[in-house]
């Protein structure tokens, strides 16, 4: 006989309409479970996905701006923080209206992650016990694990929220962290945790910049923690805000703003700044006889000692073709890269095709680095060779061979990149007149320099790329056919950025490179994702630079892309060139894009559909 666990006999009970067992359920879902029954919802059904106009949305964002600058760095912090995949932060309103999210391509692309995007709504009337609603009813941070759930079809979610509370105890907005993972993840649950504190002591020191911040602690190791007390004072010593730690460090006492330095602490205001302003460390006894250790962090008026929420200034790094790594998880891609390491040990020449800006040199370090070769990468642009210096470039040349020449002579490029990769670049300008003797070249690995008697024997490995098509070329005439058969030995076609399924990594990973901890919002990389991209990662990365000079926190959102997630031609021709109207227009046809559907875009930008049409 099969013994029911608490959850299966709870579910059960759920799903048939009868009582529930008790004892099963952790009280707080019991409750929820119960007024989710009272408001007649089906558990075995969709919930409710309402979604609010996106202006709805932005106007939400704007009145919650200082608490979403502090809150977006913080959700970066915490992204980075838990491992895993199937990943999504989230941060909401007081009501449960998600704002902004932080998430992975695997979660991004789930059922969960097209449903918790901005403008969705996650009270509990309409999603049932969730980690959001209940932290929301509840003041409280709440974790709702797998079937905890209320709708089954979010059983294999692990949800944890916390609030984000203001110095009267009053919800501001919620933090998320959401996973597909049915585990008790309490790691997880005391980061957000965590993290939520972070963003009340921020919300301190922005909100009280004109004012004295003082931390306290019992124990001294933890004046640096978020278990430590945060007191802003008005110059004549009056309470302007208290954290939570510190309310529950001054428990029984008469707390809250308009209180007095001196009826919370024995020890007078003016004398105990005389201590705290000389930079140390004061123990002080609270009315109720408590000794704690107080520092000041925060000099009124606004000159910071140690000012806690301060971003930290990242500066934006040119790391060239470096600062993107190496991301391929576009399956296309992979596929195409499952045979270099068989081609490489063979010394097969690689021959790479593309667009320009498309990575083609980035690939070919790679193809470096998995040949394994102790040799130099040796990157020769052959457009920009001039016709009669090719071969004395490539090959080397004695002294005073020709006109010009060096006069200490020179090894050349093959020679030089021996042991090592000659990069061919742009190899459809190879000269027609020096085709031959670089196919003389790839067939024997011999290298006699200009003017010169001997030959040399080198060992390279050979890679070409190009953005044209040679097969045209060899058809024209203009291109060796016996030079292509020699080069295209293995052929990679690097995919245009914007047909790349892994173009939220790419962006992540170059955005890493540009400028560390800076984080970009769903919302925005899908607008980017919506651009066609005519130069590829190139383009991409120069538009990250200016994001990175525009942006007012450590974050990129939607709203800094403007200017940017669209290029003048995706606009109707009425718009073109208009300034405004053309950043509305593009705004309504990127909309479009996303949801295909003339109403839902009316809805989501609180415009008319006759509006929409005309921009249409």
């Amino acid at each position: 006989m099969q013994i029911l666990s608490g959850m299966d006999r709870a579910r059960n009970a759920l799903e048939r309409g009868d009582r529930l067992p008790g004892g099963s359920l952790p009280g707080p879902i019991a409750e929820s479970w119960q007024r989710c029954r009272d408001l007649g919802l089906d558990p075995r059904l969709q919930p409710r996905g309402e979604v609010v106009p996106f202006a709805t949305v932005t106007r939400r964002r704007q009145k919650m701006e200082g608490l979403r600058r502090l809150a977006l760095a913080e959700m970066q912090v915490l992204y980075a923080q838990i491992a895993g995949s199937n990943l999504m932060i989230a941060l909401a309103d007081a009501s449960g209206m998600v704002l902004d999210t932080i998430s992975d391509q695997a979660f991004t692309e789930s059922t969960a992650g097209r449903s918790i995007i901005p403008g969705s709504l996650w009270d509990e009337a309409r999603r049932g016990t969730n980690a959001l609603g209940l932290a929301s009813d509840s003041s409280q941070p709440v974790g709702v694990f797998g079937r905890e759930h209320y709708f089954t079809c979010h059983a294999h979610l692990s949800c944890m929220a916390a609030p984000i509370l203001d110095s009267h105890g009053q919800v501001l907005g919620l933090l998320d962290a959401s996973c597909a993972n049915e585990a008790r993840q309490q790691h997880t649950h005391a980061l957000v945790r965590m993290a939520a504190a972070q963003i009340e002591n921020g919300l301190i020191f922005q909100e009280c910049a004109d004012k004295f911040i003082l931390a306290f602690h019992p124990r001294a190791e933890y004046l640096d923690t978020l278990s430590a007390g945060l007191l802003a004072l008005s110059r004549e010593g009056v309470v302007t805000a208290l954290n939570r730690p510190g309310s529950a460090l001054l428990s029984g006492l008469p707390i809250g703003t308009g209180t007095s330095f001196d009826t919370l602490f024995e020890m007078p205001f003016a004398r105990a700044l005389d201590g705290l302003l000389r930079g140390g460390v004061i123990p002080i006894r609270d009315a109720a006889g408590s000794q704690v250790l107080m520092v000041c962090r925060q000099i009124a008026p606004g000159l910071a000692v140690r000012n806690l929420h301060r971003e930290p200034k990242v500066p934006v790094h040119d790391k060239g073709g470096a600062a993107l790594g190496f991301v391929c998880m576009d399956p296309t891609l992979k596929a195409a890269m499952a045979d270099i390491g068989q081609a490489v040990a063979m010394g097969m020449p690689i021959h790479l095709t593309g667009e320009t800006g498309t990575g083609k040199e980035l690939m070919a370090r790679h193809v470096h680095e998995v040949s394994g070769r102790g040799g130099e990468f040796i990157a020769v642009n052959c457009g920009a060779l001039a016709e009669q210096l090719f071969v004395a470039e490539i090959f080397g040349h004695e002294q005073g061979a020709f006109t010009n020449a060096r006069a200490e002579g020179s090894i050349g490029l093959a020679r030089q990149a021996d042991g090592g990769t000659l990069f061919l670049d742009e190899v459809a300008d190879v000269p027609l007149s020096a085709q031959t003797a670089l196919l003389r070249f790839l067939d024997a690995m011999e290298v006699r320099p200009v003017g010169g008697l001997k030959i040399y024997k080198v060992d390279v490995q050979i890679i070409s790329a190009t953005n044209r098509n040679l097969e045209k070329m060899v058809a024209e005439r203009t291109f060796r056919a016996d030079l292509l058969y020699r080069l295209n030995g293995l052929v990679l076609h690097l995919p245009p950025l914007s047909a790349r399924s892994d173009f939220a990594l790419v962006v992540k990973h170059l955005l890493q490179g540009l400028a560390p901890g800076v984080a970009i919002t769903d919302a925005a990389l899908a607008r980017l994702a919506q651009r066609e991209w005519p130069g590829n990662i190139r383009e991409l990365r120069s538009v990250l630079q200016r994001l990175l000079i525009r942006r007012r926190a450590g974050v990129i959102d939607e709203t800094d892309l403007a200017d940017t997630a669209a290029g003048s031609g995706d606009t109707c021709p009425a718009c073109r060139d208009r300034g405004l109207a053309s950043r509305i227009c593009r705004e309504i046809r990127a909309t479009y894009r996303t949801c295909q559907n003339v109403t839902r875009t009316a809805q989501m930008l609180g415009l008319s559909r006759t509006t929409i049409y005309k921009h249409l």
